[in-house]
């Protein structure tokens, strides 16, 4: 009796124990295939899904309609290069493969960083620069082209950013969405591939500025 008992209450122990090590491989295993997949959302999610900025935009990469387009307004250009809101860094690569010194800024580091490994392969890193930054938070002053790819909700506030910040010489490129106020001097392309460029002398009026400017600086 007290054998069978003693007996009795090893079984279980030996069962409990050899339980244990099943539930702790279970344990182990959901544990790496959840890590794995944690980590394969961690680096897709910012690719399908909007940063978290003050006005929601979104990450739709650019064509390559849309990079020609942009391109094509930069033509006869010079200077500085800074996109807002840069996404995977191409227009900032096609630039810098142009001869443009091209800055991008965008909020999602994800994006800038394969941004920044994109510039590497692409054997312009030299010539690029990408910060994880709020474009709201930025001066654009040094800046004498800038491109945009923006969303309806941001272009009037942006719009009135550029004009206090920028010198006369800039011009901005808009992409999908025009400028609310300002009348576009080119436009190109059809469609979400359509693209205007904004010369700031003309829309701000600098040119007639400095006539009236001229007779008193004269006298």
């Amino acid at each position: 009796g007290a054998m069978s008992q003693a007996a009795a209450k090893e079984i279980p122990q030996e069962q409990g124990e050899d339980g244990s090590r099943r539930s702790g491989w279970g344990l182990l295993v959901t544990a790496g295939v959840g890590g794995t997949l944690v980590a394969l959302y961690a680096v897709a999610t910012p690719f399908v899904t909007p940063a978290l900025r003050k006005v929601c935009l979104p990450f739709v990469p650019a064509t390559a309609a849309q990079i020609q387009n942009v391109l094509k307004m930069l033509e006869n250009r010079s200077g500085s290069l800074v996109d807002i809101g840069s996404g995977d860094g191409r227009i900032v690569i096609a630039a810098a493969k142009k001869g443009f010194r091209a800055v991008g800024y965008e909020l999602n580091p994800w994006l800038v960083w394969y941004s920044r490994y994109r510039a590497w392969r692409d054997g312009v890193h030299q010539n690029t620069e990408f910060y994880i930054s709020d474009l709201w938070k930025v001066s654009f002053s040094h800046y004498t082209n800038v491109v945009v790819f923006g969303v309806p909700q941001m272009m009037p506030q942006l719009e009135k950013k550029l004009e206090d910040e920028l010198e006369c010489n800039a011009r901005i490129i808009a992409c999908r969405f025009p400028f609310p106020c300002w009348i576009p001097d080119h436009t190109t392309g059809e469609g979400i591939d359509t693209v205007w460029a904004y010369d700031l002398k003309r829309s701000r009026g600098c040119e007639t500025k400095s006539l009236e400017i001229t007779p008193e600086t004269e006298s």
